[in-house]
């Protein structure tokens, strides 16, 4: 399950995943944990994933279906996706919650609602999540850095990785409802094996 911060990746998941007999792991509560450990920003990234694929390997195990909820910034991420559904003889899809890169209000007004957000995630287009690392500066050097981050922000909206195959693209600005009967719909209809 990827897209942009705010496309709402949780909740789609959280509704989807008992519909498919699926556990939903959360990539930002397993990075926020590891800041909350005192992991720095960047490595509890990294440790994060690996902590998720764990996880999501668990779970095949135990016969569930898996859902990953991260935006998908790696190649990675896609190749050990991939290679874990295969090991275990599971169909992959890839969900992308998708916002127009052009027209991100709707993303900026949900993120500026944010109650409570976790240390990883952010509060605006223009602003970095809480937990990373702000350099001081004055209001010139804020306002680099917000309008750098709202630059990052637009170019991970476009710039998701995205398999060829088994891509199930949802707006994210339908209903949750809706989005759940559509990608089941889709899910029912992608073929079990990646290269048909």
């Amino acid at each position: 399950m990827s897209g942009a911060p705010e496309s709402g990746k949780t909740t789609t998941a959280n509704m989807l995943a008992p519909r498919i007999d699926a556990i939903a792991i959360p990539h930002d509560n397993t990075k926020s944990l590891l800041l909350d450990s005192g992991v720095s920003f960047d490595e509890a990234g990294k440790v994060a994933y690996g902590l998720d694929w764990v996880l999501a390997e668990n779970a095949m195990l135990q016969g569930l279906s898996v859902i990953v909820d991260t935006p998908c910034l790696y190649p990675q991420i896609l190749d050990r996706g991939r290679a874990l559904a295969q090991a275990h003889g599971y169909k992959y899809c890839y969900v992308e919650l998708r916002a127009d890169p052009d027209d991100l209000a709707v993303l900026d007004d949900r993120l500026r609602a944010r109650v409570d957000p976790l240390r990883v995630q952010r509060t605006a287009i223009d602003d970095v999540p809480r937990g990373a690392d702000k350099s001081g500066g004055g209001a010139k050097a804020e306002a680099e850095a917000n309008a750098a981050a709202r630059e990052r922000f637009r170019a991970i909206v476009a710039n998701l990785c995205r398999p060829t195959p088994n891509l199930i693209v949802v707006d994210a600005c339908s209903s949750f409802d809706e989005r759940v009967d559509f990608i089941l719909g889709q899910i029912s209809t992608t073929p079990d094996n990646e290269e048909e």
